[in-house]
């Protein structure tokens, strides 16, 4: 992936939702991982990887691919944040957690964050999230192109009244 072109991306979103909305001067740090939280869980609850009383099956691929570029956008927005957008990502194999362990993870890493938002509990944070993205058979380039897609529709829900 191409990380230094989604966060130029990203910091052209922000500007223009800063703008947009009177934000300048404000911390908008909490908001921004409380987002995270949220989204991750409805990543988590479309992929269904916890609910082991239904036997109802996961969402399609896309859905959940629009879920996980919805996580990477906050990311992104985070690393803007603290300033950490040269970072080098390892491209390691995938421990072997089950999907759900994957997502407990994160929530830990996170927390991790709040406590202490140093590039290295960044770091982390991206690297498991992208492990995450590898357990859901997703390749680099599809999550770029689906990123530049949502970025895309983003800008518009701005213009548009969001």
């Amino acid at each position: 992936m191409n990380l230094s072109k989604l966060f130029e991306l990203q910091e052209n979103l922000d500007e223009h939702i800063k703008e947009k909305h009177n934000l300048y001067g404000q911390s908008l740090l909490s908001k921004k991982i409380l987002a995270l939280q949220v989204e991750l869980a409805e990543l988590a609850n479309e992929t269904r990887c916890f609910k082991f009383w239904s036997d109802k099956k996961p969402s399609n691929k896309e859905v959940i691919l629009e879920e996980y570029v919805d996580c990477l956008h906050f990311i992104l927005t985070l690393g803007l944040e603290k300033g950490f957008t040269d970072v080098q990502l390892d491209n390691k194999e995938p421990i072997q957690y089950d999907v759900t362990s994957q997502f407990l993870n994160l929530y830990i890493d996170i927390n991790d964050f709040v406590t202490c938002s140093s590039r290295d509990q960044y770091i982390t944070l991206f690297e498991d999230f992208i492990t995450l993205g590898k357990m859901l058979s997703f390749m680099p380039s599809e999550i770029e192109e689906a990123y530049y897609k949502k970025n895309d529709v983003n800008h518009k829900r701005q213009v548009e009244g969001y």
